[in-house]
C-alpha cells in the first residue's frame, strides 16, 4: 500500500475544529432513514479530497460540485453503516490495531512513525483510526451483502479458461477510467442525460483531464477518485467495459454506451502485461473461532491460546481440536486443512502470518476480518500453471467482474429503499 493509499485511507477523518468553527458547520444536512449527516462531515470529506488532489497535482472542480459528489458518498456511507448495525457487525479493537500495524509495516513503519507521517499531513491519528474502523466496517458489509448475491456456475467457468487459453488475455490489464450520466427510465430524463452524456464526451476530446471531468460530473462509485478503477483484467471487469474495452489503446475515449443505470464514458489510462511467474503453492490448516455478543474477542483468542498448548503437550492434536471447534466448516471436516493453494487467494492477515511460519510450526492466534485463528503450516511447493491454477484464475476473475456488478445493484437497492431527505449542503 503506497503512502498515499494511507492519506485516501483518511477520507472521512475530520480535522481539528474550534468551537465556533464546530457551531457554524454541525449541522443537520442530510437525513438519511433515522441517521443524519451533518455539514461538517461534507467540510471535512472536501477538504481530504481537495488535499489528496494537491498532493497528486490533480486539477479540481469546483467547492459546490465537489460538496455534491461528497453529499452522495456520505449517503452511501451512512446506508451502509445502517446495514452493518441491522446485522450486528463491529469492529473491535483488536482487529482495528492489527489492521493498522498491517498498513504500518507495509509502509516499513513502525506506529510511531505512521502516527507522524499522518499528524504532519493536518489529521489527528485518533480520527485516523476511527476512519480505518468505518472503512473495514463498510468493506465488511459489502462484502457479506454482496457476496450471497454472487452465483459462478462450473459452465462459466469452463467457459472462460477455454477463452483464457485461446486468446491469451489473462496476462494483459487495463488502468480504466469510469465516468457514469446516471438517469431514470422516463424518455425525458434519458434525453438529458444523453445530452449531458454528449457533452462530457466533447469537451474530453477537445483534450480535458478526465479526472477532473469525472470528479465534477460522474455518478460512479469512484467519481471522488476521478473515476480511476486502477489496473483490471478483462475478463474480471464489468461486463459493460470487458465489451467496450475491446481493440482500444491507451488514451481512446469510449462511449458514450447507454444501461440501464445511464450512460457510461470509459478511457483507457495505461495497458500493461502481466509476467508469468511459477506459482509458489502453500498447504496449511487452521482453527477459526468467530468472536459474537456471547464470545468476546478476548475469551476467542484464550481459546485458540489453550488449543495451542494442549497440542503442544501431545494431549490433542490439531486435527481433532478443528473437527470439533472450527467454525470453517469446508475445512473443520478435514481437520482444518487447506489444501494446496495460492497464498494470495487468503485475506491479508492469513497470508501475512502464513508466510512466516515454518514447516509444522504453529501460530499464536491472530484476528482476521473473518474472526480469531490459529494457523499450523504444512508445506510449500513451487508449480508450474496448471489447469487447477488457470480454473482458479477463471473463478476469481468472473468473481471479481459480478462482485463489481452486484456491488453497484446493491447500492442502488439501499438508495431505492431508502428515506432521503436534504436539508443542506450549503456552507
Amino acid at each position: 500500500m503506497k503512502l498515499s493509499a494511507i492519506l485516501l485511507a483518511t477520507i472521512f477523518v475530520g480535522t481539528t475544529l474550534n468551537t465556533q468553527a464546530v457551531e457554524s458547520l454541525d449541522r443537520v444536512a442530510i437525513i438519511v432513514n433515522n441517521g443524519i449527516v451533518l455539514q461538517s462531515e461534507i467540510g471535512n470529506l472536501v477538504s481530504s479530497v481537495k488535499r489528496r488532489s494537491l498532493e497528486a497535482k490533480q486539477a479540481l472542480p469546483s467547492d459546490r460540485v465537489l460538496r455534491t459528489q461528497a453529499t452522495e458518498r456520505l449517503i452511501d456511507k451512512v446506508l451502509k453503516e445502517q446495514m452493518a448495525e441491522r446485522m450486528g457487525m463491529r469492529i473491535g479493537d483488536a482487529q482495528l490495531d492489527q489492521t493498522i500495524e498491517g498498513i504500518a509495516r507495509e509502509q516499513k513503519m513502525t506506529i510511531n512513525q505512521l502516527k507522524d507521517v499522518i499528524e504532519q499531513a493536518g489529521d489527528n491519528f485518533a480520527n485516523y483510526r476511527e476512519s480505518i474502523r468505518s472503512e473495514l466496517l463498510l468493506s465488511q458489509v459489502e462484502r457479506i451483502s454482496v457476496r450471497r448475491r454472487v452465483n459462478i456456475s462450473e459452465q462459466e467457468i469452463d467457459n472462460l479458461v477455454t477463452i483464457m487459453q485461446e486468446h491469451g488475455k489473462t496476462n494483459t490489464e487495463y488502468h480504466i477510467g469510469h465516468i457514469l450520466i446516471s438517469t431514470d427510465s422516463s424518455p425525458e430524463a434519458q434525453k438529458l442525460s444523453r445530452t449531458r452524456a454528449d457533452k462530457v464526451l466533447a469537451m474530453l476530446k477537445k483534450g480535458d483531464d478526465f479526472k477532473r471531468i469525472a470528479i465534477t460530473s460522474s455518478s460512479g462509485p469512484k467519481a471522488l477518485e476521478g473515476g480511476d478503477w486502477g489496473f483490471m483484467n478483462i475478463n474480471e471487469m464489468p461486463t459493460l467495459f470487458t465489451d467496450a474495452v475491446k481493440g482500444h489503446k491507451a488514451g481512446d475515449i469510449i462511449g458514450p454506451i447507454k444501461s440501464g443505470n445511464g450512460f457510461h464514458i470509459l478511457t483507457v489510462f495505461e495497458i500493461k502485461g502481466k509476467q508469468q511467474v511459477e506459482v509458489n503453492e502453500v498447504n496449511s490448516r487452521h482453527i477459526l473461532i468467530k468472536p459474537s455478543i456471547i464470545l468476546s474477542d478476548e475469551r476467542a483468542k484464550e481459546m485458540l491460546n489453550d488449543f495451542v498448548k494442549q497440542i503442544k503437550a501431545g494431549t490433542t492434536t490439531f486435527s481433532d481440536l478443528a473437527k470439533e471447534h472450527s467454525a470453517d466448516p469446508g475445512s473443520a471436516v478435514k481437520g482444518g486443512e487447506l489444501g494446496w493453494s495460492d497464498p494470495s487467494i487468503y485475506v491479508p492477515a492469513f497470508k501475512n502470518v502464513l508466510a512466516k511460519l515454518e514447516k509444522d510450526e504453529i501460530s499464536a492466534p491472530f484476528l482476521s476480518s473473518h474472526g480469531w485463528h490459529i494457523i499450523q503450516f504444512i508445506g510449500r511447493r513451487n508449480v508450474d500453471a496448471t489447469d487447477k491454477f488457470v480454473k482458479n484464475r477463471a473463478y476469481q476473475l468472473l468473481f471479481n467482474r459480478k462482485f463489481s456488478e452486484e456491488s453497484a445493484a446493491w447500492s442502488r437497492e439501499l438508495r431505492s429503499q431508502a428515506y432521503i431527505e436534504i436539508v443542506s449542503t450549503d456552507d
